[in-house]
């Protein structure tokens, strides 16, 4: 594992629940944002059970997390965020590189993970990994009128 990226001690989990907060904080105005909130909910504990987090570190401030489940033969990362002040150094690549060494150590055939539309920076990060697309979901909210089919025609 890299200097850069260690796992989540107790020691972090102000910092960590700090930079989860603001990479929430930015999502209800992201394409998709407002429903990933919805099926991602702040989570009770540090790791949450059946989780591994790992943290980025520069200079002993933690500048961001990947916390990744393991099921089965399973693997998906549920969230992946580093301060924008601190994108670029490689971070974001040193958490997944680690994700998908405890993945292959844990017997997973797959890991899987989401890019909210519009999000280069997080597909980039996934596509340099080797993890691509295998599929798109497409959605509509049934409960707002400009969805549905008599609007769109």
């Amino acid at each position: 594992m890299s200097e850069l990226v260690r796992p989540l001690d107790a020691a972090d989990a102000d910092e960590v629940r700090a930079l989860d907060a603001m990479a929430r904080a930015v999502l209800p105005g992201a394409r998709g944002g407002a429903v990933w909130l919805e099926e991602h909910p702040v989570p009770d504990a540090w790791p949450a059970l059946g989780e591994q987090v790992w943290v980025a570190v520069l200079d002993d401030l933690v500048v961001g997390f990947l916390r990744l489940r393991v099921a089965a033969d399973l693997a998906r990362v549920e969230h992946v965020f580093v301060r924008p002040e601190c994108r670029e150094l490689g971070f974001g690549d040193e958490l997944l590189a680690a994700a998908l060494d405890h993945a292959r150590t844990a017997g997973c055939r797959r890991l899987d993970a989401v890019a909210l539309p519009g999000d280069r920076d997080t597909k980039n990060l996934y596509e340099r990994a080797g993890v691509v697309a295998r599929s798109i979901v497409v959605s509509a909210a049934l409960s707002d009128p400009a969805s549905s089919v008599d609007a769109s025609r």
